[in-house]
């Protein structure tokens, strides 16, 4: 390893310890705000628009998860980060001076939560960069896996807290990420001077594909089609842009890369499902079981710890076996926990914990070595838009999953027939979760398939 590449692992690594605390922070907010956004609304006085705290910040979080990777490739990451924790620091003091000082209001409410989501996504974003371009690729599996197990914490974090939350005064939760901003000076020296190519900043191009992102999220909040058609009209007019215009932000060649879209499409198959675990999970508790969000929570929190293990462990197990058997092992685990979990759904809440346990182990060591392989189907010079397609293509297919599980969830079109045995709510949970195993079966199949396109021309770690 020669001295310029271990100076620059280790600057990148001093940065990332506090770009990951800043996310999990970030993370851990969204998660409290999720929790009791109905005790916020009724604080309010406006129950009814309890929903928008959420909802809004959701389809943000959405635009910028993709805009802020994409501009790791143009802007410097030292501009980008001070601008993120800058507006992460003033919405949070803004959210809790706003509802303590004076009467809650749901505005302002929501006008802080954006400010925050907009401001810490900046943290999840250069992270990823920052590990894409300036570590050697045995440390970059490794931090791509820590990345992914300080979100499973944020979640566990979050569930644990539920009940916390709702006997303190929730404006304290704005103060949470608040305290981000002391680590701004620390970053401006670790972060890697580099990122950024100088080159002026398509603007354009971002605001069009931003507005046909942000009509593609309203879509799965509202199931309005006209936005779906709004959306497919705006992309419409985003592809004759990029074909036309002198220096597009991505050009038409970036999606010609047919390495890149077998590995993107990987993703869109391996994380359909990724929402839906935990609501099936839920809604067994509560019409087999008959117990309360709270006990399913209790059971459901090992499996997010069983995740944040493998995602910790993930980078070590790839160095050993490479990304390839790491990908296979995490196909078949997310198969017989879908499988599994269909299987023992009469069974007892026990059983059930156990294959959502084998179900997260999968989704917490694929994250990694997928992850990886996708962004090293790109030039260096386009990894920050690669780390920008990869959050765009998880949050969507992540989105478009939940909204039709979700949906089938509250009919008994699926409670007909059982290769289990079930009957009723339990046939049609079983039904949904097998569907579950079948799409990642898929997506270990067309892996099987594609894999030696994608490796073409990889040399290591496979």
């Amino acid at each position: 390893m020669s001295e310029k590449q271990s100076t620059e692992d280790s600057t990148a690594v001093r940065s990332l310890i506090l770009l990951l605390i800043t996310f999990v922070l970030g993370t851990l907010c969204l998660q409290g705000f999720n929790l009791v956004f109905q005790q916020v609304g009724k604080d309010a006085g406006a129950p009814d628009q309890a929903s928008l705290i959420t909802a809004l910040p959701s389809i943000v979080l959405g635009i910028v998860c993709f805009i802020y990777g994409s501009l790791g490739d143009f802007v410097s990451l030292r501009k980008l980060v001070t601008f993120g924790l800058c507006i992460l620091f003033v919405g949070s003091v803004y959210g809790y001076v706003a509802n303590t000082i004076m009467a809650p209001n749901i505005w302002n409410v929501i006008a802080a939560r954006l400010l925050q989501t907009a401001g810490e996504q900046v943290a999840g974003s250069a992270y990823l960069v920052v590990a894409t371009k300036y570590l050697k690729p045995s440390l970059k599996v490794i931090f791509f896996g820590i990345f992914t197990a300080g979100y499973q914490v944020s979640a566990a974090i979050g569930i644990f807290a539920a009940g916390l939350l709702s006997s303190i005064a929730w404006q304290y939760l704005f103060l949470i990420p608040a305290v981000t901003i002391i680590f701004l000076p620390i970053l401006l020296k670790s972060l890697p001077t580099g990122g950024g190519n100088g080159e002026k900043v398509d603007w354009l191009g971002f605001v069009i594909f931003g507005l046909a992102t942000a009509l593609l999220t309203l879509f799965f909040s509202y199931t309005a089609w006209w936005l779906l058609a709004a959306s497919a009209v705006c992309y419409l007019i985003f592809a004759v842009y990029i074909s036309r215009a002198r220096s597009p932000f991505i050009t038409p060649d970036f999606f010609r890369n047919k390495r890149w879209l077998m590995g993107i499409g990987l993703i869109l198959i391996f994380y359909f499902m990724n929402y839906c675990m935990s609501p099936i999970f839920n809604a067994i508790g509560r019409d087999v079981y008959k117990v309360s969000t709270t006990t399913v929570s209790l059971h459901v929190v090992w499996a997010f710890l069983v995740a944040a293990v493998l995602g910790t462990t993930s980078g070590a197990i790839v160095d050993r076996i490479g990304r390839k058997p790491a990908i296979i092992i995490a196909a078949c685990l997310m198969i017989l926990g879908f499988a599994g979990t269909a299987l023992v759904v009469n069974s007892g809440l026990l059983a059930l914990t156990l294959t959502a346990c084998v179900y997260y182990a999968g989704v917490g060591l694929m994250y990694s070595p997928i992850v990886s392989t996708v962004l090293d189907t790109l030039p260096q010079d386009q990894s920050g838009r690669g780390v920008g397609m990869n959050d765009l293509v998880m949050n969507v297919t992540g989105s478009i999953g939940i909204a039709i599980i979700g949906g089938l969830m509250g009919k008994p079109s699926l409670e007909g027939f059982s290769i289990m045995g079930a009957t009723g709510p339990a046939a049609n949970y079983s039904n949904l979760l097998l569907i579950g195993a079948a799409v990642s079966l898929l997506g270990l199949v067309v892996y099987l398939a594609c894999k030696k396109t994608i490796y073409a021309t990889t040399t290591d770690q496979q």
